[in-house]
């Protein structure tokens, strides 16, 4: 991933160093537990700990130039972590292990820590979403289906629905997380012919892993959900972000991004304040759902493993999580920092639409004085489009239809806002069934 895209804690767990640093510990732990079971003598086992390689620069490097060699990176990893530790416990690093049991066993360990930052940004986007809804509960705003005003909604409401659909992406993180956190150290097929499983047993406990059955390597479906977790978070992402782009529109200008002192919305127009966070956003919502197929494609491998997955995980799921971490973060920002016009709002719900978005309520009142619902439908999209076409308001053209039976105070009734929206809070009340952020696993 990019450095512009790329959260430093988030990529500090995908660089060389720290995934050579998790194979170590993976290996460290494996004599330890061998040492347990009685295979290896205590002392190598301490000796092998104590002698341990630092995990530097200078070490991958070693390890790159002995891949050249090997072609192989984990036994150019195991060569030289043998050679540092020198006898007699270098001889007893990878007993018994193939190179999935380390690779794969690290890379859950990895994209567990990965999935709580994860967990951690989610919340904060959740607390986010929720406390604008609270805070914009009662401000009204033309609601759009098709891209057409509708009816009345409140702000409230959309953030409100955000806020419990970012709640679900971060349920299924935490799902995903359950499902990723796993281990094992069961040999070339799994079947434990060279290592005991107390061995897989001690490593998992110490990662804070559970031991699970495999084949040569974890079943890929776990990880295929791991990624469904990080893209569903970019699409939620996207939503609000698309949103967000209308609303900023010069003709809507309902809302827009913060802008902060000194920023520059295009080089040539200086009247701009073009919505780029939130076109970034959208934008990279699209790759967080390539690295998706890319995951699901992985899960049929060959017989008990081959290794047309691996060049794949390489790329999509460091980049994945650094993706799905960016775009929690800085929707977060958005969210937070978003400007709201409700005097441009209220103006586009009223004066914009001549107050066609309480065509319904217009509709029922006159079915409530007796007209059958066709012909009452038939009268209000006719008074609607005259309305429309005439720019006039369609209480007005009402009024003046010999066809509309209905008083003043009947008209009332079906243009009342507060009407439209009595019941609109109910999507902000449901925030308050929202859990907080999970404990510590």
């Amino acid at each position: 991933m990019i450095p512009r895209y790329a959260p430093p804690d988030m990529a500090a767990l995908f660089g060389d160093q720290a995934r050579m640093a998790m194979w170590l510990e993976v290996e460290l732990l494996a004599v330890e537990g061998l040492a347990a079971a009685g295979v290896v003598p205590a002392g190598a086992a301490s000796a092998a700990r104590a002698r341990a390689p630092r995990v530097d620069a200078a070490f991958v490097a070693e390890v790159g130039e002995r891949e050249k060699v090997t072609d192989h990176d984990v036994a150019a990893f195991v060569d030289v972590v043998q050679e540092r530790i020198g006898p007699p416990g270098g001889a007893w690093v990878h007993f018994g292990l193939t190179s999935s049991d380390v690779v794969d066993t690290a890379l859950c360990a990895t994209l567990t820590r990965a999935a709580d930052l994860l967990l951690a940004a989610s919340d904060e986007l959740v607390a986010a979403l929720r406390a604008r809804a609270e805070s914009l509960a009662e401000v009204p705003v033309v609601g759009r289906t098709h891209g057409m005003h509708a009816e009345p909604t409140t702000f409230g409401a959309k953030f409100a629905l955000w806020a419990l659909q970012a709640d679900r992406d971060r349920q299924r993180l935490r799902a995903a997380r359950r499902r990723i956190a796993v281990g094992k150290l069961s040999g070339a097929v799994g079947t434990y012919s060279n290592i005991d499983p107390s061995v897989e047993a001690h490593v998992c406990a110490a990662l804070g892993l559970e031991p699970v059955p495999a084949t040569q390597v974890i079943a890929r479906d776990r990880h295929a959900e791991y990624l469904w977790a990080c893209a569903s978070v970019g699409a939620t992402v996207e939503l609000i972000a698309t949103e967000v782009r209308h609303m900023a529109r010069s003709e809507v200008g309902e809302a827009e991004e913060p802008f902060a002192p000194g920023q520059k919305g295009s080089s040539a127009m200086p009247h701009k304040r073009n919505p780029v966070l939130s076109e970034r956003l959208c934008g990279l919502a699209r790759v967080l759902r390539g690295y998706l197929g890319a995951g699901l494609e992985d899960v049929a491998l060959w017989h008990e493993r081959d290794i047309s997955h691996s060049s794949v995980e390489r790329v999509v799921l460091p980049d994945a999580s650094m993706l799905a971490c960016y775009v929690l973060r800085r929707a977060t920002g958005l969210v937070s920092g978003l400007v709201v016009h409700p005097d441009r709002a209220l103006a586009n719900l009223t004066e914009g639409s001549f107050g066609l978005v309480f065509s319904q309520g217009v509709l029922l009142a006159l079915m409530g004085a007796g007209l059958g619902r066709d012909e009452a439908y038939r009268i209000v999209q006719r008074d609607a489009r005259a309305a429309w076409e005439g720019r006039r308001p369609l209480r007005q053209v009402l009024e003046e239809d010999p066809e509309v039976p209905l008083g003043a105070a009947e008209l009332d009734r079906a243009f009342d806002l507060g009407t439209s929206l009595r019941h609109a809070g109910r999507a902000v009340a449901a925030l308050d069934d929202l859990d907080g952020p999970a404990p510590p696993p």
